[in-house]
């Protein structure tokens, strides 16, 4: 990792850098972020003659080297800096709450609109809209295009951003060309290394977050670390990963829930954590106790299913998406508890 002395490099000077660690069989990453640009050393990084010519360069501050799988995001890093920003939200700071619908009714728009002021209301900050869904019976309703057009006019309307998943390189092509906030990348996809890297490639220097999901049979800690590495590794930073519970799952609830990995996270990464308590239960009524104990275990957001009508809703809105006035009530507690956590905090520092 070479930091510069000035905030950004000019591109000779990002020439000087190929130049000396092309010699060494590695190449230079430049991470952008809101005031500082670093530049990763992928590849081998032990070479000491590669790190002392580096820092004989006088444009050059110094060069850590990260002996770990994940030399990005690891804690040590130099990103250990970096905000990530959903919003007017930066989390670490504030509690982001995401809030909408598991998917979104192409026939039925206004059932979107409705909870997208209605979210908006109760507190949420991002609005969460499934436009096309994995699912396991391939008869099962898949999604649909013209999802995307309502998902977008959602945030016209309430000025807030969105998150939606993709699950190949056309959706995500189709989501950016929308303007989509946040990509979402389900648990199925985890670990699709060709479309993590897809991801990574189309939104190098764009102002876009990623929601990366665990797994839900082989989500070991490093290998979801490392799937966020595979992002990152193309520029942009913003990737949040979220715990969504993991399979096999615990009678009565949907999955595993898994809340509380996220001290082990954060003890690894700096990446910052969101929970969806949703797909962990797997029913409304169970949600809010699992959003707060997402929030006690430090997590630095929730992704909660919500919609003004769950009985009219698609996909598994019916079982677990919360109303409007259940989030509202839960957002409450879930911040009280996030500052509590943080009073906390500052009184043991």
């Amino acid at each position: 990792m070479i930091l510069p002395k000035n905030n950004r490099l000019t591109e000779p000077e990002v020439d000087q850098l190929r130049a000396i660690v092309g010699e060494f069989g590695c190449r230079i990453q430049p991470i952008v972020g809101d005031v500082r640009t670093i530049y990763a050393i992928v590849g081998d990084e032990r070479h000491e003659l590669m790190v002392n010519r580096l820092e004989g360069l006088e444009f050059v501050d110094r060069v850590d080297t990260i002996q770990s799988p994940h030399k990005l995001m690891d804690i040590r890093s130099d990103l250990a800096r970096h905000r990530v920003k959903v919003g007017p939200v930066t989390l670490g700071d504030d509690l982001l709450i995401m809030a909408g619908h598991c998917t979104i009714d192409p026939k039925n728009p206004n059932l979107f609109y409705e909870t997208a002021a209605a979210v908006k209301e109760a507190g949420a900050h991002a609005i969460r809209g499934g436009v096309w869904k994995p699912r396991t019976n391939p008869y099962a309703f898949q999604g649909d295009n013209k999802s995307l057009e309502i998902l977008m006019e959602g945030s016209r309307r309430t000025g807030l951003p969105v998150d939606t998943e993709v699950m190949d390189e056309e959706q995500l092509k189709l989501a950016l060309a929308a303007g989509v906030h946040v990509l979402q990348i389900g648990a199925r996809n985890a670990l699709n290394y060709s479309l993590l890297r897809q991801v990574g490639a189309a939104i190098a220097g764009k102002p876009v977050a990623v929601l990366l999901k665990r797994g839900m049979h082989t989500g070991t800690l490093n290998e979801f670390i490392s799937a966020a590495e595979y992002i990152v590794n193309f520029g942009n930073p913003n990737v949040i990963l979220c715990p969504r519970g993991t399979q096999p799952g615990l009678d009565g609830y949907r999955n595993q829930p898994d809340e509380s990995i996220t001290p082990l996270l954060k003890e690894r990464t700096w990446a910052p954590v969101v929970v969806d308590p949703s797909h962990s239960v797997g029913k409304a009524h169970y949600v809010p106790a699992c959003a707060l104990a997402a929030v006690a275990y430090g997590a630095d957001g929730l992704c909660i299913e919500a919609h003004v009508e769950p009985a009219r809703g698609l996909g598994d809105d019916p079982k677990q998406a919360v109303t409007p006035a259940v989030l509202a009530g839960l957002i409450k507690d879930a911040k009280a508890l996030h500052a509590a956590r943080r009073s906390q905090r500052t009184a043991q520092s």
